[in-house]
């Protein structure tokens, strides 16, 4: 039985604001994608791993994972991403099943969320062969709070039974496929409203599907998601933690710590190009 990586890449990163998709901005010596692909990469469970990715992207992020010695992606495992996060997720995942059984575990992760652990990896592919599936989650430290307006106060929830879900979220290729399938049928944009809630993550999809209740495993508090700028600064301060004094109390501050990764962008975006326009010379020179 294999273990499978599934990470989608696909989004444009609008929100973060960067020239490039924020997957590729570097950061403290490396694209974010490539931190995160290095955590699959070195354990030792993990057999393949699969890309979802912005297709005019595809060439740069081959060429990265390859010098960065990603040896793990199949000839073939970098796909282009579909209309939505869960259209991309189930393009790799037809892609996956291609080479693998239906009982192989799946953990489905962002290329933007690189601070997960070993120890998460391996709980949950303990969790899927226990249980069946395994959503990583985190406790709620703030208030919980509903507010069906967003102008009073609703209801407050007690923090103790409310979690943040994160990822990797795990399951049975066979068994996420058919949930994905089953919704695809009537609902192929994943917009529906099943049961009072969207389909947001994997964990509600198979709600939806088949209302199922996911096992929880329980994550680290830094696994976080890369969206803005802020959670740029604050992966920085996780990955400087060697040198956390000076981050905080040096005469570093946002703008000198988040240029050099524009600037990088600017490079980057430039070799991008560099890539795409050989990529096309030479379909055209096939096509002779």
């Amino acid at each position: 039985m294999k273990k499978i990586a599934i990470i989608f890449a696909g989004g444009v990163g609008q929100r973060f604001g960067s020239e490039i998709p924020k997957q590729f901005v570097n950061i403290y010596g490396s694209n974010i994608i490539i931190h995160t692909l290095n955590v699959f990469q070195k354990h030792e469970e993990i057999d393949e791993i699969y890309i979802g990715c912005v297709k005019e992207w595809i060439p740069y992020l081959t060429e990265i994972t390859t010098s960065n010695g990603i040896t793990k992606i199949p000839e073939d495992g970098i796909i282009p991403g579909g209309n939505s996060g869960q259209d991309t997720i189930y393009r790799i995942l037809k892609k996956a099943r291609e080479y693998n059984e239906d009982e192989d575990i799946v953990l489905i992760h962002d290329g933007v969320r690189p601070i997960v652990t070993k120890e998460e990896i391996s709980n949950n592919i303990k969790s899927v062969e226990e249980y069946g599936s395994a959503i990583t989650c985190i406790p709620f430290t703030e208030t919980p709070i509903y507010s069906e307006k967003g102008e009073i106060i609703d209801k407050t929830f007690d923090r103790k039974t409310i979690y943040r879900g994160v990822a990797p979220q795990s399951f049975r290729l066979g068994h996420i496929i058919e949930a994905h399938e089953k919704i695809r049928i009537n609902d192929s944009n994943y917009e529906g409203i099943y049961n009072g809630s969207s389909i947001v993550d994997s964990a509600s999809l198979m709600t939806a599907a088949f209302n199922e209740k996911c096992h929880i495993v329980k994550g680290n508090p830094n696994n976080m998601k890369v969206t803005t700028t802020g959670d740029y600064f604050a992966l920085l301060g996780i990955l400087q933690s060697n040198d956390i004094e000076n981050y905080f109390y040096g005469k570093t501050n946002n703008e000198i710590l988040l240029n050099p990764a524009m600037e990088e962008a600017k490079n980057i975006k430039k070799r991008k190009m560099v890539l795409n326009n050989t990529e096309s010379k030479s379909d055209n020179n096939d096509n002779k």
